[in-house]
């Protein structure tokens, strides 16, 4: 019987390789759109604003956990019907696998900010980063886009390819189907607005707990790519990952701006409010430009492959 390592290290290269081709996408809807179907019937029915703010703090804990069960009775069930198909359903599985992974989409939104920027001037850069970030990108000068593109890549890097790929060599397909619906819900109702302040409390909760292995793997193999920085990279993480708002965003972006020596994070506005949050690594550079982008991408596609040959190693022994 194949490992389902063995089957996320293939799905680890499909999707490097391949990536979400647009044509398939427009054509048949992607799963992580369906989970956002399920979530948005259940806000829609159980999310009512008359009720007391208890009430919808239960009642988006109950939703959460429903999606959550349901999401792994589902990848038992695609995981047993998989193995009993043979080579069809390893085939299968894999193509699911690399269907959740997200590297090679990170990779090209990221790098085209900085084809934006370049070809396009501020203008360009901010239409490209507006596909990636929250914050208001009219309010962002040609080395806040930079910046904003560069921590978008080491967050998505995280909680896009890493914490999914764990997951899965964990719990196998039930683990991945979990956390992709758990990743969704946060990104769709775990918001401080006052719709989602109680009814999405949970769904934050619960993501920020199956991110946090992740993110401090990501800030490893980010680390590990440039060694002869490894030491002031690890001690930057230590001491300026915990000054992100997020309790794990902070690790990657911590460790990318050590091994980069830019300064990331600082202000930023969303939606018209200020967030006045400080710089991680406040001692490295803040005129961030596109040729940094380009050093920030080839440190993750090089994190990427750390975590390939990890996946590899673990396959091989067990």
């Amino acid at each position: 019987m194949i490992s389902h390592l063995a089957i996320l290290l293939i799905a680890l290269l499909l999707d490097r390789l391949v990536g979400d081709p647009d044509w398939l996408w427009r054509r048949v809807p992607h799963p992580v759109v369906w989970f956002g179907k399920f979530i948005t019937w259940g806000d829609e029915r159980l999310n009512d604003p008359p009720i007391s703010y208890n009430q919808r703090r239960v009642r988006g804990a109950f939703l959460i956990a429903m999606l959550v069960l349901a999401s792994m009775v589902l990848g038992f069930v695609l995981s047993t019907a998989f193995g009993a198909l043979g080579v069809i359903g390893f085939a299968l599985e894999v193509v699911l696998v690399a269907v959740l992974l997200a590297q090679k989409s990170l990779l090209d939104h990221v790098r085209a900010v900085a084809s934006g920027l370049r070809a396009g001037g501020l203008d360009g850069g901010r239409r490209a980063v507006s596909m990636i970030v929250g914050r208001d990108p009219s309010t962002l000068d040609g080395a806040g886009v930079s910046r904003a593109a560069i921590e978008s890549l080491a967050e998505n890097f995280s909680d896009g390819v890493v914490a999914p790929a764990f997951w899965y060599g964990v719990l196998g397909l039930p683990g991945l189907l979990a956390y992709k619906m758990i990743n969704t819900a946060d990104s769709m109702i775990g918001h401080l607005s006052e719709r989602y302040r109680a009814f999405g409390r949970a769904a934050a909760k619960i993501d920020d707990w199956v991110n946090w292995p992740a993110a401090r793997l990501s800030a490893l193999l980010i680390i590990a790519t440039k060694p002869e920085r490894a030491q002031e990279s690890l001690a930057i993480v230590r001491r300026d990952a915990s000054l992100h708002r997020s309790p794990n965003a902070g690790w990657p972006e911590a460790a990318m701006a050590g091994v980069t020596d830019l300064a990331l994070g600082g202000p930023r506005i969303y939606a018209g409010d200020v967030a006045d949050e400080p710089f991680i690594n406040d001692r490295g550079r803040k005129d961030a430009n596109s040729d940094d982008i380009e050093r920030s991408l080839l440190v993750a596609d090089r994190a990427f492959f750390a975590g390939v040959i990890l996946v590899a190693v673990a396959a091989a022994v067990f």
